[in-house]
């Protein structure tokens, strides 16, 4: 689930900054279809790859996952 509101958030990132997925892809040094499955949560992304794609558009990682409700932790976890 949280793949897919991930991909949704940046779909919606880069469509405010004005950017195709391939002007995107372009600046991140990432292949186009990539973004597109990035975005459609088909893939996931490890954090270096986030941080490539942020800075393109000129966001931070902070900023990014200011929108994620919090989730209270596991009961299995202290």
């Amino acid at each position: 689930m949280t793949q897919t509101l991930i991909g949704q958030k940046l779909r919606a990132c880069r469509r405010e900054c004005g950017m195709t997925q391939e002007n995107l892809a372009e600046k991140a040094g990432l292949h186009p279809t990539y973004i597109g499955q990035v975005e459609r949560g088909e893939k996931n992304l490890t954090v270096s790859t986030l941080e490539k794609l942020l800075d393109a558009m000129g966001l931070s990682l902070a900023d990014f996952f200011a929108f994620l409700p919090r989730q209270k932790p596991a009961a299995d976890y202290p």
